[in-house]
């Protein structure tokens, strides 16, 4: 028979550790997994590297690991809706890599899809270009070369971007049977989706657990060889 992949908290932490990179999805607080992020609090978990959107705003959802000092470095596309992210930050106590939002998507996605970087014009002649390989495409030779930022534009410039992978992903979902096939709730599948492609080790907190057959074929979201333990959350979206 196949594993009953539904766990406690505790026993999920179990899995968790100081010093790993963990994606936690969400948009603000939204499709957040709050019942794990308080598993990490409870558990003791620091020295994180966090690969989000956002940092939510003080006290609540990723807040909470930020006000904690939980947090050693973030890449995300926004920290301005949590005033504490901002605060620690500028006072040098929080390291933090930006990321265009559509380019934190796609760098995901090519984590998850095994895919070695992507190209997008996003960036180009920003800050968001420095320390990256650039390239540009010749319409002449019909093909693309590196270049530098200080290098004459003659065509179409891009940013290769790197994918991102992360230790664990800690993922919110409306539903989930014990397999782990998963279901999100409307603009709450977010980042959840991608991020549960793109980490070693996934965790689904679920608002709804329910047995096997109960979620349809067409009805699946992410599939359950991707989620390795369930949990039951505590909050809804």
């Amino acid at each position: 028979m196949a594993k009953n992949k539904v766990v406690t908290v505790a026993e999920a932490m179990e899995h968790c550790f100081d010093g790993m990179t963990v994606m936690l999805p969400g948009f603000v607080n939204c499709g957040v997994p709050h019942t794990l992020i308080d598993g990490l609090m409870e558990a003791g978990i620091t020295n994180l590297n966090v690969i989000s959107n956002n940092t939510s705003v003080k006290g609540q959802g990723i807040g909470k690991l930020v006000h904690g000092d939980r947090i050693s470095h973030i890449t995300c596309s926004h920290i301005g809706s949590n005033v504490e992210t901002m605060e620690k930050f500028t006072k040098g106590e929080i390291n933090i890599t930006f990321v265009p939002q559509g380019s934190l998507c796609e760098k995901a996605r090519a984590g998850g899809a095994g895919i070695g970087g992507i190209l997008t014009p996003t960036g180009i002649h920003t800050p968001m270009e420095e320390g990256k390989q650039l390239l540009e495409w010749d319409d002449e030779k019909g093909e693309f070369k590196f270049v530098q930022a200080s290098d004459p534009q003659k065509g179409r410039r891009y940013i290769l971007e790197l994918p991102l992978r992360a230790d664990v992903a800690l993922i919110h979902a409306y539903k989930a049977d014990k397999l782990g096939n998963v279901v999100y709730n409307h603009t709450a599948r977010n980042f959840n989706q991608g991020f549960a492609t793109a980490a070693d080790f996934v965790i689904v907190e679920a608002e709804h657990i329910v047995e096997v057959g109960e979620i349809g074929p067409n009805e699946v979201m992410t599939p359950g060889a991707l989620v390795d333990l369930i949990v039951q959350a505590e909050t809804e979206d």
